[in-house]
């Protein structure tokens, strides 16, 4: 008797039919490895040179590096990137210089709402950011009541300006893909004050300012004022986190008063 097994080669449709009869058939060692391998999708390597170049940007080129940017994965799963939105937002001169603002509000990431519409802040994080604005006599439009006295302006923007899928937490690497276009929208904004709102806002705008700050629980980072530069940061609760934690919205009125107070004597 012949020790040595018959070998047939079969092809795809070959073994479909006789799966289909109930006969299992090996498949060859070589031929399942090589089935593996093809069958693993490698994801290419996405490179920005927007990111790389921002500090060079006016105000309309960075608008535009950011809603064509890849330099990360986010890019494959947004709707719309978010930019930023303010009370002057538009308002370029004719050298494409834009006029500095009072307040810098920085949250997180977008959230679906915000990935839908392409502006910050839109659901109900937004709704309670748009009460407390009002309750300071303050509007992210710009268009104030006529007993507000305050002609102060904003612009809101996230440290991320793509939406996470599932509204997850920022990626360590996805932040620093989109640092440097934050960084040169203060540059740019001049901003008198900073609101950070929420932990991954928080870090990534005092990463450079205070020694390990990711270790730092945003509860001891709020109810002072940190500076990046010569410019002075709050941090404070994000407004999704507090709709969560009610009892918190004090702490988070105590942050925004703190701001308006430094502010104010500046």
């Amino acid at each position: 008797m012949n020790d040595h097994a018959t070998r047939f080669e079969l092809d795809e449709r070959q073994r479909a039919m006789l799966a289909e009869m109930g006969v299992r058939v090996w498949t060859p060692i070589e031929q399942a490895t090589a089935n593996v391998i093809a069958s693993v999708t490698v994801k290419p390597t996405v490179v920005d040179v927007n990111t790389q170049n921002a500090n060079n940007l006016d105000w309309p080129s960075l608008r535009e590096a950011v809603t064509s940017c890849q330099a990360c994965g986010l890019c494959t799963s947004r709707r719309n990137t978010v930019f930023g939105a303010g009370s002057h937002a538009s308002n370029a001169d004719t050298n494409n210089n834009i006029q500095p603002v009072d307040w810098l509000i920085v949250g997180e990431a977008p959230g679906e709402n915000e990935d839908a519409e392409g502006e910050p802040f839109v659901g109900q994080a937004g709704q309670l950011l748009d009460n407390m604005l009002r309750a300071m006599q303050l509007s992210r439009t710009g268009e104030l009541s006529s007993a507000s006295k305050s002609q102060q302006s904003i612009f809101i923007t996230n440290v991320l300006k793509c939406r996470p899928p599932g509204n997850r937490n920022p990626a360590p690497e996805e932040v620093a893909q989109c640092m440097p276009y934050l960084q040169r929208q203060i540059t740019l904004l001049q901003p008198k004050i900073i609101l950070a709102m929420g932990r991954f806002a928080a870090q990534a705008l005092l990463r450079d300012s205070i020694d390990k700050v990711d270790t730092i629980p945003l509860g001891k980072l709020r109810g002072q004022v940190h500076r990046i530069g010569n410019t002075p940061v709050v941090v404070t609760y994000h407004p999704a986190y507090v709709l969560r934690n009610l009892p918190e919205k004090a702490k988070l009125w105590a942050d925004a008063c703190l701001a308006m107070a430094t502010l104010n004597q500046r």
